[in-house]
């Protein structure tokens, strides 16, 4: 049974997975943190090579895995790159001058693929495209309303990211129900630190929150969000504050740590209980920003048929799916508390017999998607 291994490449981190896509069984998975600091390993290669010894520990050696190719998230493919694509010399220099539309993602993902063919240089390598789904949005929602000629040059749109969840989840969602994918209006929530909603209409995205990088729209965990773009000239002119100083605040220093004190929505809950108001007002601020996506998606959509629930808030955060749609009866959405807090990690629905929009919890696996677009690739 062939398998594909699926790298996921931070500036500090290495996520790996062992996947089957025939089957959708994960053989093995895991974590190498602090790459390039001094409790951690050298570099990404070194990375690769741990994760290469804790497969081996855990009784697997991938030249002897059936290993049909290598899979790579790759996190922005700008304009040239809309599906996912046999990782070449020629990819790997035009992701790097793709760069600049993903400072913090696209050059650990691009050091990846380089390292990883080295080590696997008898295996297909194959980049999988965090924006290839959104591609092809209608071009009232993929463009912004500036300057056209500044637009077409620096290459400014809406790409949108976590495409292969949204994909995904949809996917899923359509055949839970037993209902044709190109037949659903659905809602897709993947909340997670990093977080975004889109609509698909029968099988084809319409819109998303993420935009020209993953900091557009919905709260998430250090990041903004939707702000006024005159709060970075204000910050320049007033503060005093440089460009890269003001981008590692909307990047890394705001969302719910930045508001709140805190990411994980355990703490958060934790300190709301024991009264504090700068949580309190924090999970506020993202329940009311997710709100405001769903309303607006229902009217991009003429209404849902579907909403799913994804990612690791969206999954397990009972209360969190409880208060974004508490009160949208009269918008066809209506949840059961019992079905909404039962312990399962199943996709299944937490709507009522009356809603209107049929609510599910749907686990996402994205290793699992970008398995299977690699096999695709590979006929």
């Amino acid at each position: 049974m062939s398998s594909v291994l699926v790298l996921n490449c931070g500036s500090s981190t290495l996520k790996y997975a062992l996947v089957r896509p025939s089957s959708g069984e994960t053989a093995a998975s895991g974590l190498v943190e602090r790459i390039g600091e001094a409790d951690g390993v050298p570099d990404h290669e070194a990375a690769l090579r741990q994760a290469f010894d804790q497969l081996r520990e855990a009784g697997i050696d991938l030249h002897d895995a059936d290993l049909a190719a290598v899979g790579h998230r790759a996190v922005h493919g700008g304009r040239r790159f809309i599906e996912p694509t046999l990782v070449t010399d020629e990819l790997i220099a035009t992701m790097h001058q793709l760069e600049p539309l993903a400072p913090l993602h696209n050059p650990p993902g691009v050091l990846g693929m380089e390292v990883a063919r080295k080590l696997l240089p008898d295996v297909a390598h194959i980049a999988v495209f965090d924006t290839a789904f959104f591609h092809h949005l209608p071009p009232a929602a993929a463009h912004y309303a500036l300057d056209a000629e500044v637009a077409e040059r620096w290459h400014i749109r809406r790409y949108g990211f976590h495409g292969q969840s949204h994909e995904y989840v949809s996917q899923q969602a359509a055949a839970f129900l037993d209902r044709p994918y190109d037949q659903l209006r659905q809602i897709v929530l993947h909340l997670g630190n990093g977080a975004s909603a889109s609509a698909i209409d029968r099988g084809r995205p319409v819109d998303t929150s993420m935009g020209m990088t993953p900091m557009e729209g919905l709260v998430m965990g250090t990041r903004s969000g939707d702000i006024d773009p005159g709060v970075v000239g204000y910050l320049h002119r007033t503060a005093q504050m440089s460009v890269a100083e003001i981008d590692t605040l909307l990047n890394r220093r705001s969302g719910m740590l930045g508001l709140g004190g805190a990411v994980d929505f355990r703490e958060i809950h934790a300190r709301i209980d024991a009264g504090d108001e700068a949580a309190t007002l924090a999970y506020d601020v993202y329940c009311h920003r997710l709100r405001k996506y769903i309303g607006a998606y229902l009217a991009v959509l003429g209404g849902a048929d579907v909403l799913s629930f994804t990612a690791g808030v969206g999954e397990n955060d009972a209360l969190v799916r409880a208060d974004v749609l508490a009160g949208l009866g009269a918008l066809g959405i209506e949840v059961d508390d019992a079905l909404n807090t039962a312990d399962s990690r199943e996709i299944r629905a937490i709507s009522t017999d009356a809603s209107a929009v049929t609510v599910l919890v749907v686990p996402t696996n994205e290793e699992l998607a970008i398995a299977r677009s690699c096999m695709a690739v590979l006929g």
